[in-house]
C-alpha cells in the first residue's frame, strides 16, 4: 500500500468522529475529523509528514508552519520527514496573537524574515486560521510560497482568493464524507 493511501485507512480509522460538532467557523457538522489523532499518532504521524512533502515537493522552502496549534504537529512532521530524507527543513509556530512577555515573539522557531516559507495547517474549512498565519508570516517578513492542509473542508476559494496556491493531500470525497 502507498504511503498516501495508508495515511488516508488511518485517517479514516482514527481521526473521523461522527456526532454534532460546532467547528472553528461556526458552523455545525455531523462529523469531525480530528487530525490530532493522526498527526500526534507514532504510527501515523511519520506518514503525515512524507504525504505533505510528496504534495509541496515542487515547491521551494527551507521553513515550514503555521498557526497553533492545527499547524503544529503536521510542521514537525514535515521536519522529521524531510530529515530522514537528507533535507534540512526547520519550522515554526505561528501564535494568534503576539506575546507579552520574554521577547514577545508571535513567530516562534528559527527567524523567518527573507525566508520562503509554506504555510500548513491540519484541515481548512474557511481558510481563517492558515489565512491568519499566511498575514502574521507577511508583516515577519516572510515570503509565503503556498498553504497546504492534510484535508480540505472547503477553504480551497478562500485561500486561492488571497492569491496563494494551494494544496490539499485529501478532500471530503477522498474521506467518504458529504458535506452538509
Amino acid at each position: 500500500m502507498s504511503v498516501r493511501n495508508e495515511l488516508l485507512r488511518q485517517i479514516k480509522e482514527k481521526a473521523v468522529v461522527h456526532g454534532k460538532v460546532v467547528l472553528s467557523s461556526g458552523r455545525e457538522a455531523d462529523w469531525y475529523v480530528d487530525l490530532r489523532r493522526v498527526a500526534l499518532d507514532g504510527q501515523a504521524a511519520p506518514l503525515v509528514g512524507q504525504v505533505m512533502l510528496d504534495l509541496t515537493e515542487d515547491l521551494e522552502y527551507d521553513a515550514v508552519g503555521g498557526l497553533t496549534l492545527g499547524a503544529d504537529p503536521v510542521a514537525t512532521a514535515m521536519l522529521h520527514a524531510a530529515a530522514a530524507r537528507g533535507r534540512r527543513l526547520d519550522a515554526f509556530v505561528v501564535r494568534k496573537a503576539g506575546k507579552a512577555h520574554g521577547l514577545q515573539r508571535r513567530i516562534e522557531g528559527p527567524d523567518v524574515q527573507g525566508r520562503r516559507v509554506l504555510a500548513v495547517e491540519d484541515a481548512s474549512t474557511t481558510g481563517g486560521s492558515v489565512l491568519t498565519a499566511v498575514e502574521a508570516l507577511n508583516e515577519a517578513g516572510a515570503e509565503v510560497v503556498a498553504v497546504a492542509v492534510i484535508v480540505d473542508r472547503g477553504a480551497a476559494a478562500a485561500v486561492e482568493q488571497a492569491g496563494l496556491v494551494y494544496r490539499t493531500a485529501y478532500t471530503m470525497d477522498d474521506l467518504g464524507l458529504a458535506e452538509g
